[in-house]
């Protein structure tokens, strides 16, 4: 017994003297002294040697000895952590500059859409919106299309299976029809949002688009004041020398009724698939209001006019930035998106 206690104390003394100076020769000091096979392993196996009047005192040895070779080791491993800790830290430079953050890009729909309320905005027009799923008169039959009107077939409609008198908005029709339902009068809004038809996606059409619908009502309002107002857009959206022309059309909500046509600005009015080779590009309807919306909304149409017109913002994008395909805005390709800044 008296051999290992001299042991014990020669190895307290080598570790006191220890010094380690990196992970490999800590892991090493653990393994020789702390590990299974190690010294203090190897230690208490010589309990079964002490005789029993001495077993007492040997053991109270043996355990400081232990709790003294795990204290330094973990001492020292504490030590070299931080260590590595501020070594690290030492070698960031704080005075170079941050790595730079890949910065999104504004939707070219989201851009000519803020464009387009921006030059309403300044004629007075105020932005309302209203609901996606909508109930049948208010997408319908408020605007003069009561059931079975043949005008319904012009609009291929997602109802809703569980109740046939809702569906998804056709247009942004249904926002003009609440906001006359208010009865403050005059109105001079216009009304973005998501609509959707059920059409075959292709590169000039899409089961879901966007649409900008403006409505004017007040006294006095003249089919002139339609004219001149769209004249002022077309010119600030796509500038001065863009051509316009108004041919006569048909919508059962307004009467009398007109598109409107720019030359298109992705052939310079040469034609292409775009226009369909006519060098013109229809991009919005328009019209009176017809007297029977304004009394369906309890507005008197002997004393009150009004005009209405309504765009697909696709459309639009399309012509501004020569686009030839209107998949493309759907499919969240970066290297698309990434083309287009936010100027607004």
């Amino acid at each position: 017994m008296e051999n290992v206690l001299e042991q014990i104390a020669a190895y307290k003394e080598e570790i006191a003297a220890l010094q380690p100076n990196g992970a490999a020769s800590l892991e090493e000091y653990r393994i020789r002294f702390l590990g299974t096979k190690g010294i203090v392993k190897a230690l208490f196996a010589e309990m079964k040697n002490v005789p029993a009047d001495r077993k007492k005192e040997f053991g109270a040895i043996l355990n400081d000895f232990k709790v003294f070779a795990e204290e330094r080791y973990d001492s020292w491993k504490a030590a070299l952590s931080g260590a590595e800790e501020s070594g690290a830290a030492s070698d960031t430079d704080l005075t170079l500059p941050g790595d730079p953050l890949p910065l999104g890009s504004r939707h070219p729909i989201s851009l000519v859409r803020n464009e387009i309320l921006s030059i309403f905005r300044r004629l007075g027009f105020s932005v309302s919106e209203g609901p996606e799923i909508e109930d049948d008169w208010h997408n319908f039959s408020a605007l003069n299309l009561p059931e079975n009107h043949p005008a319904r077939d012009m609009q291929d409609t997602f109802y809703l299976n569980q109740n046939p008198d809702w569906l998804l908005r056709t247009h942004t029709s249904n926002v003009q029809i609440r906001e006359m339902q208010k009865g403050k009068l005059p109105i001079r809004i216009v009304t973005p949002g998501r609509v959707y038809r059920n059409e075959t996606i292709s590169a000039r059409a899409h089961c879901f688009f966007h649409q900008v619908e403006g409505l004017y009502i007040d006294e006095h309002v003249s089919f002139a004041d339609l004219k001149q107002t769209l004249y002022f857009f077309v010119q600030e959206l796509f500038g001065r020398d863009v051509k316009i022309r108004f041919r006569p059309s048909y919508f059962p909500f307004t009467e009398p009724s007109a598109e409107m046509d720019i030359s298109c600005l992705l052939c310079n009015g040469k034609g292409c698939n775009v226009c369909k080779h006519t060098g013109w590009v229809e991009i919005l309807g328009c019209g009176m209001v017809h007297p029977q919306v304004l009394e369906n909304c309890g507005i008197d149409s002997n004393k009150y006019t009004g005009f209405a017109f309504g765009m697909g913002i696709e459309r639009i994008t399309m012509l501004k930035y020569q686009i030839n395909d209107l998949r493309l805005f759907s499919e969240n390709d970066v290297r698309f998106l990434q083309q287009f800044t936010s100027s607004l």
